[in-house]
């Protein structure tokens, strides 16, 4: 076992983000996560480290599409917590992420019809568009107050 710090532990996270608390299953895999909660500029974001790359040491398509589904599925939740599941996610790739960036992604509501919301979605890295694209969400059901401070559920 190595000493040496992996780059997101030694990594400054900046300012305004927190982690995301979801450590359990899948958020275990991919994380950690942060978020970025201000009034009308909710953001997450992520450190490429080695378990979110492909072979060419950039951040897999997979993890990028994960990513993209839990910062736009987030503008659902943003305003009024509720849990919801993605109906349709749609991707553009239109660049990379090499290990060490800061990853960003936001998204905005379109559409609502009921229970049902489109969100346009932006990733990003520093000034440079990674991937754009469409989520469809639909909200299964709303947070308790007990249920907003503990552990992220999937």
């Amino acid at each position: 076992m190595s000493d040496e710090l992996t780059p997101g532990q030694s990594h400054v996270i900046p300012e305004g983000y927190s982690l995301l608390n979801w450590h359990r299953g899948f958020g275990r895999q991919i994380g950690p996560l942060y978020e970025y909660n201000r009034p009308n500029d909710y953001r997450r974001a992520f450190l490429v480290e080695e378990h979110h790359t492909n072979g060419m040491m950039n951040a897999h398509g997979g993890m990028m599409m994960t990513f993209a589904d839990m910062a736009w599925g987030h503008a659902v939740s943003a305003k009024e917590s509720n849990w919801w599941v993605t109906v349709r996610l749609t991707c553009d790739f239109l660049s990379g992420a090499k290990l060490g960036d800061w990853v960003e992604g936001a998204g905005e509501v379109v559409l609502q019809e009921a229970d049902m919301f489109t969100i346009r979605g932006r990733v990003w890295c520093g000034d440079r568009t990674i991937l754009t694209g469409t989520g469809i969400f639909k909200v299964i059901e709303q947070r308790t107050d007990h249920e907003r401070n503990r552990p992220y559920r999937a």
